[in-house]
């Protein structure tokens, strides 16, 4: 075959590839029109949560909350120097844990039996204490690996914990043996956020500063399985969806994206117009319905994932904290919402 025809026959399957292309956008383009009428058969949704409880106790702003596996109880890390845990039925205080840094950044509540919990910040140490020792306030463990602030902390059953940190890197760390048994390190710059599927526990996804979004294998270190881009800065929080399949995390560009696992790609985009502050934290109702985002404007906001995030307003706008929502929760039966904020006071919504 002669140079001739073979450039021809190259430039007729580059208008074949082109075609199929456009072919493609239009059948996606169609079942995103599809997706989002398909709310027209999902039940009502319930009114706009109310403030039930509120969590006084803290004398700094409050910076990370985290449920225990009972939905009773939780934990709140606050920079003026305290750990404490609560009884969200009754508003008591269990424990109050006094740390040697005051600048903690992130909390977490073992899930499985809610015997341990974890914190960390500025010190770059991941601080495990145990809550059914006598003496709860003396740590069981510091993990000390990283070279920047501890982000963000998520414990991986009962043995294991995944922590992130400003040095762009995350580390999934035995707790008995106090060893580092993976170290994930694609992200450019800070990583902030971790989430945890509750369907597999060997995957993870992260959100860092480099305005990526990164979906990881525990198993596989080397690199992640997939990188997930859209945002325009830095990504604050990350929520694994409660059926596995997908994720969603809140950024600085005053958006939160809906990422699918299985198609790689976004199929949701949340956003106001009436919205022009960050995202510090994001989670989502047990079923899945709502997507919660936690806001610099003293707010949090619920949208219905169900609908195009770019034109339907948010659902609910929950009032009530006098300065920015630093950190939100949903309980693991879904029965409420804990926001944090810099206003020292923690509220249950339900």
């Amino acid at each position: 075959m002669c140079i001739a025809s073979r450039r021809e026959s190259a430039r007729a399957r580059i208008e074949e590839l082109k075609h199929a292309i456009q072919q493609e956008k239009s059948r996606v383009n169609s079942s995103d029109s599809c997706l989002f009428d398909a709310d027209l058969n999902l039940h009502p949704l319930m009114p706009q949560p109310k403030v039930r409880r509120q969590l006084k106790g803290h004398f700094g702003k409050v910076y990370a909350t985290h449920f225990a596996g009972n939905s009773r109880d939780l934990i709140s890390a606050s920079q003026d120097g305290k750990l404490i845990i609560w009884n969200g039925h009754n508003v008591m205080k269990c424990h109050s844990i006094p740390l040697r840094s005051s600048f903690v950044m992130t909390c977490a509540f073992e899930q499985s039996r809610s015997e341990f919990v974890a914190c960390g910040g500025l010190d770059n140490l991941c601080s495990i204490y145990k809550t059914t020792q006598p003496q709860i306030s003396q740590v069981l463990c510091e993990l000390a690996w990283h070279d920047g602030y501890l982000s963000c902390c998520r414990f991986v059953g009962e043995s294991r914990i995944l922590t992130t940190s400003g040095d762009s890197n995350c580390c999934l760390w035995d707790i008995e043996r106090r060893q580092v048994l993976a170290t994930f390190t694609d992200h450019t710059a800070d990583v902030m956020s971790v989430g945890l599927s509750k369907h597999n526990l060997e995957l993870f996804a992260t959100g860092s500063c480099d305005a990526t979004a990164k979906l990881w294998d525990t198993r596989v270190s080397t690199c992640p399985l997939l990188s997930y881009r859209g945002h325009d800065s830095d990504i604050n929080s990350v929520a694994f969806f409660p059926d596995g399949n997908a994720f969603g995390t809140g950024s600085d560009d005053s958006t939160c994206q809906l990422f699918d696992i299985r198609c790689r790609m976004c199929v949701n985009k949340f956003k106001s117009e009436k919205i022009v502050c960050g995202i510090t934290s994001a989670s989502f109702s047990h079923s899945g319905r709502l997507l919660f985002a936690g806001m610099d404007d003293f707010n949090c906001y619920g949208w219905d994932v169900s609908r195009d995030g770019m034109t339907a307003p948010p659902l609910w706008t929950l009032h009530g904290h006098e300065n920015r929502v630093s950190c939100l929760d949903v309980c693991p039966s879904g029965e409420c919402l804990c926001t944090g904020s810099w206003d020292k006071v923690l509220k249950l919504w339900a």
